[in-house]
């Protein structure tokens, strides 16, 4: 996934999730969030997996983070060697003399570096204020509960929404869609869609469901899945039984 897409926590952490799967950053290994995974005689979940990945794989993963190649990367050389040495717990004194430079030089870079974060940190507040708040007028739509960090992918005002049903469903009566779409928050807006249009409060096995998807779209066991990924349908570990989220309302 290319850095645009990730989150802050997502970059820091090293990994990030889709709708099936925790994905590694760096070599994009993924871990299915519906499997379990044996090492030396034990079990772990997923979760568990992309962080024993991440330190076994990747035991250099700040090192690999500094030095990216992404254009987006605008530390020099210099600097990112320092930020190397700082991360590695190196003293000032010994960097200086590898460097062959004085140690004030070092105490001076690591003082700028705290004050390039400050200055982020506000550019980013303002950022977020200015361009990634619903408008007074425009509220967000709700969504199903979702595990993890969530980012602004999730956050769909209802004019976004009404826009997104429009751009991808050729109709809604009878609801039709037209082609899947490679964003997050437009794949969340045609499942909230979707939704609207299945009974809540009843039960459905899965041939009936399938009734009820196919003619949505020719791949409704992609649509099917992600219903159950996103939390909007539930269902029976056997796949026997589904039925709508009761904790959500469309």
């Amino acid at each position: 996934m290319a850095l645009q897409d990730l989150t802050l926590t997502e970059l820091e952490q090293g990994w990030h999730q889709t709708a099936s799967a925790y994905v590694c950053n760096y070599c994009n290994a993924a871990f299915a969030t519906d499997q379990v995974f044996a090492v030396n005689d034990r079990y772990f979940p997923a979760d568990q997996m992309i962080r024993q990945h991440l330190t076994q794989v990747h035991p250099d993963a700040l090192t690999q983070l500094i030095n990216s190649s992404s254009k987006y990367n605008t530390l020099t050389p210099k600097q990112r060697a320092l930020l190397v040495a700082f991360s590695q717990g190196q003293k000032d004194a010994t960097i200086a003399q590898e460097a062959h430079v004085a140690a004030a030089t070092v105490r001076h870079q690591k003082f700028t570096f705290r004050e390039k974060a400050k200055q982020a940190k506000l550019y980013l507040a303002i950022y977020n204020q200015v361009f990634n708040q619903p408008a007074a007028t425009d509220t967000l739509i709700t969504l199903p509960d979702q595990a993890g960090n969530l980012d602004d992918r999730f956050a769909i005002t209802t004019s976004e929404y009404q826009a997104l049903v429009a751009k991808y469903f050729t109709t809604t009566a009878p609801l039709v869609l037209a082609r899947w779409p490679k964003h997050q928050k437009a794949i969340l807006a045609i499942l909230k869609r979707i939704t609207a249009d299945i009974p809540a409060n009843q039960h459905f096995t899965e041939r009936e469901l399938t009734q009820h998807l196919q003619p949505i779209y020719a791949d409704f066991p992609l649509i099917r899945r992600y219903l159950v990924d996103y939390g909007f349908l539930q269902r029976t570990t056997d796949g026997s039984d589904y039925w709508r989220n009761p904790t959500y309302r469309a």
